[in-house]
């Protein structure tokens, strides 16, 4: 097998730091932002439609000399035009999630475009790398939107897939610091994506009363719901309570479908209705107290994994 490259030479970035494709909050602002200060930035697909896409990815480039990604759930109902945009653009990397890698990753691949893919468990890790990505992102429980079913926290996840694949892993879930992605890479990290702490970001998209809302949350305040149909962390809302009554009281699928609605997410991420939207959240939304430029978050984990990494390297165990 070919000799894998370090996730900074794969991607061409400065730090091993990715910030999420969040659906309502990373659009072309955040992800220039972010590959501006040495990480690489991605445009989440999931909340637009493909002229959309297009917009963000141009005014991306536009605001960018570095590289970014575009993160692309294959399960997309725009799906074949979304990957037509993709390419006609020249975006270089592609992360995609929700869906079998192996449908789009040869076309992708064709094109000279480095594919990552998001899984939650060993089984879809070994399907990832069978279908040729380059890399995957192992996303554990903690992680905010749609988790996986196993609810396997990332500090059990990430050694698993890191023993069973020969390719580059990417940790995701929980990590917010450079305490936390310094505790990745302990585990066997080649890097880390990063979601809550960017969703709070001053380019982020997130509407700013649902930033309020994250940075004002405690712990135990997001929870798993919605697994009958596909399991999402949110934020404590009234809709949140209404998911789980019904939960409770046996709703099915087609129930929490009815429930859920159209445009739930887009209600509370990006139009601030941060009673009866979904808010899409990681449990670190308790750890983030403060509304600042992406560059100075992405600098100050980063700083803080150097520091944590000299600090151990110095322990004195006699």
């Amino acid at each position: 097998m070919e000799v894998k490259k370090s996730i900074c030479k794969l991607f061409n970035i400065k730090y091993p730091i990715i910030q999420a494709g969040m659906v309502w909050c990373s659009g072309w602002k955040l992800a220039a932002a972010v590959s501006n200060a040495g990480g690489l930035g991605i445009i989440g697909a999931g909340s637009m439609y493909p002229a959309v896409l297009q917009e963000h990815i141009q005014k991306c480039k536009l605001a960018t000399d570095f590289p970014f990604a575009v993160n692309i759930p294959l399960l997309y109902p725009n799906i074949q035009e979304i990957i037509e945009v993709v390419i006609a653009e020249g975006v270089k990397i592609i992360f995609s999630s929700a869906g079998n890698p192996a449908t789009w990753t040869s076309t992708l691949k064709e094109k000279g475009i480095t594919v990552v893919h998001v899984i939650a468990n060993t089984k879809f890790a070994l399907k990832a790398q069978e279908a040729g990505v380059d890399a995957i992102v192992a996303e554990g429980f903690e992680a905010g939107g749609h988790n996986g079913r196993e609810e396997t926290t990332t500090m059990c996840l990430i050694p698993m897939i890191k023993e069973a694949v020969q390719i580059p892993v990417i940790a995701a879930g929980g990590i917010v610091s450079g305490k936390s992605m310094l505790a990745a890479f302990a585990l066997g990290a080649d890097a880390v994506q990063i979601g809550s702490a960017f969703a709070v970001a001053e380019e982020s998209s997130a509407h700013p009363a649902f930033k309020n809302k994250i940075i004002s949350s405690v712990e135990g305040d997001t929870k798993l719901a919605m697994k009958k149909l596909v399991p999402v962390r949110l934020l404590k809302n009234d809709f949140a309570d209404a998911v789980a009554q019904a939960e409770a009281e046996g709703a099915d699928r087609i129930q929490l479908t009815a429930l859920l609605g159209r445009a739930r997410a887009k209600l509370g991420m990006f139009e601030g209705d941060t009673e009866n939207g979904e808010l899409e959240i990681g449990q670190v939304s308790a750890m983030l107290k403060e509304i600042k430029p992406a560059r100075l978050i992405l600098e100050e984990i980063w700083q803080e994994f150097i520091q944590e990494k000299d600090r151990l390297l110095n322990l004195d165990f006699k």
